[in-house]
């Protein structure tokens, strides 16, 4: 049995989608725009439709400014009467999986489209995993990151909110690696990967850009102390050392903080200024421990 496919729908008829073969489905129906969004802070969904039954209908769609949210991690099928074949091809552009004419959309040929589409956005997203995964870690890699600040920043033009990008550059890796090995090396990297993480909100992402860079997207903050704030807290959580093939291994941290809108609005910008700053910046951490062994006793990490 499949899961369900948890379908947000925007329309003016809820389908009956029930006795589909390709289901099952679970309908979360909204009213308007505004509802949708509002649905989206609450969960994700695998699959959302977009219904108009205006003929100047997709002409929404193309101006709405929450589809580029919307598109991140959902299929998103728009229905209209009299789909143009430019207006179809420019929503796929930005994003949508597929564009119906309503009267094609009867309840079974909604659900095939729908499944359809979902199952395209999963080969989709583990296509995009396969060739953007630092195999190390497990963690994204510098082009994933940098399609998904795409985004982001896409959508930022369109709802204002600040972000920030934080650059961590560890100190204590090469070493590592001299004296223990590479295999070990990488289990440090990896236990590195998994404070950080632990240590942030789930719509915040860190990925590896390098030997011994992290980068951590803050998607939204209040104010630039928000990100000091976090700066501190991931620096603190580095300072214990880890148990590494039997030993206790100290790592140091230099941080670099670049602020949206305020130091660039261009993944890349934003990206170079944090790096360059972390670059820098005094490293914090590994005081009072032997870099060969000793000292406090080392944390636990999974």
């Amino acid at each position: 049995m499949n899961d369900p496919i948890q379908l947000l729908y925007l329309g003016p008829r809820e389908p009956d989608l029930t006795t589909s073969a390709y289901g099952p489905f679970v309908l979360h129906p909204v009213a308007n725009p505004v509802e949708l969004v509002a649905a989206l802070d609450l969960q994700g969904y695998d699959a959302i439709v977009l219904a108009q039954t205006r003929a100047d209908g997709l002409a929404e769609w193309l101006d709405w400014p929450g589809l580029s949210r919307a598109v991140l991690d959902a299929a998103v099928l728009v229905v209209a009467p009299e789909p143009t074949s430019t207006d179809a091809v420019r929503l796929l552009k930005l994003g949508v999986q597929d564009v119906l004419p309503l009267l094609e959309a009867k309840p079974e040929t909604l659900a095939r489209a729908v499944r359809l589409a979902v199952e395209r956005k999963r080969l989709e997203r583990a296509a995009r995993k396969a060739y953007a995964t630092d195999l190390a870690t497990g963690l994204p890699n510098h082009a994933q990151l940098m399609e998904h600040m795409s985004h982001l920043l896409a959508l930022r033009e369109r709802e204002p909110a600040a972000m920030a990008l934080l650059a961590l550059r560890i100190e204590g890796l090469s070493a590592t690696e001299g004296r223990l090995g590479i295999e070990a090396a990488n289990v440090l990297r990896r236990k590195v990967a998994v404070r950080l993480r632990s240590g942030l909100r789930a719509s915040d992402v860190v990925a590896s850009v390098g030997a011994d860079s992290f980068v951590v997207l803050l998607a939204w903050i209040d104010d630039a102390a928000n990100a000091d704030r976090v700066v501190a807290k991931l620096a603190q959580s580095l300072q214990r050392p880890f148990s590494v093939a039997g030993q206790d291994v100290a790592v140091a941290v230099s941080v670099g903080v670049a602020q949206y809108p305020q130091h660039g609005k261009e993944a890349e910008a934003l990206l170079r200024r944090a790096l360059a700053q972390a670059g820098a910046s005094r490293s914090l951490g590994r005081a009072g421990l032997n870099p060969h062994g000793g000292g406090a006793a080392a944390a636990n990490d999974d």
